[in-house]
């Protein structure tokens, strides 16, 4: 799963929305838009928060992974 649709996947599972999951981030609306559209990626600091999120929630992610860290 593309780490953009796995930010998607996971906020659509806590039933947040994007302004509910950009306060729970600690970052603005827009990133979190910028996220899930794939305009950006999170920085490691986000990444570090998300990690938990996505294996408590059963979201993978190593195919993202395994494209940018062979």
């Amino acid at each position: 799963m593309k780490y953009c649709d796995a930010i998607k996947c996971l906020r659509k599972k806590l039933l947040l929305s994007q302004t509910e999951f950009a306060e729970k981030m600690g970052v603005a609306f827009v990133t979190v838009n910028r996220w899930e559209n794939g305009n950006n990626v999170p920085t490691f600091k986000y990444k570090r928060k998300l990690a938990p999120l996505f294996k408590e929630n059963g979201i993978e992610v190593e195919e993202w992974c395994k494209r940018n860290y062979p």
